[in-house]
């Protein structure tokens, strides 16, 4: 059954082997309890930051393999312009068993984007620059983040989530800021807009069923580029007026009778 359990630190009192195993094992059992569900993926922190001739992440917290991995200094990594479709990833070595810890290890890696991203490791970003251009990150619009040439892509990123890895909080952040802009009165798009702007990490299931709803199509699953794509299409849909498909705007409608 459910138990709870503390060691008791008194002056005067014998310090036992079970206080401290009790110390050590409560917070790696309760971290793996509370993801058990989720799948692999961004937990917390690792965004990366552009710079001339580097890329920087940011600490951060990362599920992989049931295992939570853990960066509390920033990381960084030199860039070239290629022209061909570059990866940032994480590549997790092999876990290290001793007698006295279990070590797991990642590094980071700039692979070329037809090598793929292989079951021990996880993509942060990535980027097509052409020779004598500068990479950026600062989107003009909510189509630009999937911008071919020259822009660091993140919507590829998986981040940590019940059943199935997410998009990136910060696209659907501006996403919602974006969509609430357009005044739109859908009530779909109202909350799902609220939801993306008080939450953090939205489960994947919300937003297909959210795209589902808004286009009025089957419930499927997608590949991120093109959930990426029918959220700019509603987005586009909210600033020329356009409700529901087959739906009008307003809820009740008026039928004049000659």
């Amino acid at each position: 059954m459910f138990t709870y359990t503390y060691p008791e630190f008194h002056k005067g009192r014998i310090l036992k082997t079970r206080m401290l195993e009790d110390l050590r094992d409560f917070p790696r059992q309760f971290w793996e309890l509370y993801y058990r569900d989720y799948a692999d993926g961004i937990v917390s922190g690792a965004e990366v930051e552009v710079h001339a001739e580097r890329l920087s992440v940011s600490p951060g917290i990362l599920l992989h393999e049931r295992r939570l991995y853990m960066m509390t200094e920033p990381a960084e990594i030199a860039y070239k312009a290629t022209g061909q479709e570059t990866v940032l990833k994480l590549r997790f070595t092999e876990l290290e068993t001793g007698h006295d810890l279990s070590l797991g290890r990642s590094l980071l890696a700039l692979e070329d984007a037809s090598s793929g991203t292989g079951s021990h490791e996880m993509e942060l970003a990535r980027f097509k620059l052409k020779e004598g251009a500068r990479l950026r990150k600062d989107y003009q619009s909510f189509a630009d983040l999937a911008t071919e040439y020259n822009t660091l892509q993140v919507l590829q990123v998986p981040y940590a989530a019940p059943g199935a890895s997410t998009l990136p909080p910060a696209v659907l952040q501006d996403y919602a800021q974006r969509l609430m802009r357009t005044g739109t009165p859908d009530p779909h798009d109202v909350m799902f807009g609220m939801l993306c702007m008080n939450e953090g990490v939205i489960a994947r299931s919300v937003i297909l069923h959210y795209i589902a709803s808004r286009l009025g199509q089957e419930y499927r699953d997608y590949p991120s580029l093109q959930i990426h794509r029918y959220l700019d299409r509603i987005l586009t849909n909210a600033r020329g007026g356009q409700g529901h498909k087959g739906q009008a705007h307003g809820g009740m409608q008026r039928m004049l009778v000659e």
